[in-house]
């Protein structure tokens, strides 16, 4: 949010600051949380790339649509295990998932989508 906005809101009586802030959470739980959504965006990004609805990217990773849309939406039920392996089952190395970890790279150009 740009300074000026966070200004005029301060100065009309709101609070601004983060959604953590907000949560309350624990730099852990930021972080976690932070993981989940670079992941879930992964497999996202890799099912977008390969031009390929839901339902056919779930058939291919071996599970339904309706799992692979909230392992997309990031959504509290998918584990961690469960995103990792569905980056791996795409084609991902190690090297690859921790740079959509990091942020590095949305799908590695190099990796063959299925």
């Amino acid at each position: 949010m740009e300074k000026s906005k966070k200004e005029k809101l301060k100065n009309a009586g709101w609070n601004v600051g983060s959604v953590a802030d907000f949560l309350n959470l624990s730099n852990e739980e930021t972080a976690i949380i932070e993981l989940r959504l670079a992941l879930s965006e992964g497999v996202k990004n890799i099912r977008i790339q390969s031009n390929m609805t839901q339902t056919g990217f779930a058939s291919k990773l071996g599970t339904s649509q309706s799992r692979l849309n909230k392992i997309e939406a990031g959504d509290a039920s998918v584990s961690l295990d469960l995103l990792i392996k569905s980056l791996v089952r795409s084609g991902l190395n190690v090297t690859d998932i921790a740079n959509i970890m990091v942020g590095k790279e949305k799908v590695p150009s190099n990796v063959q989508t299925i």
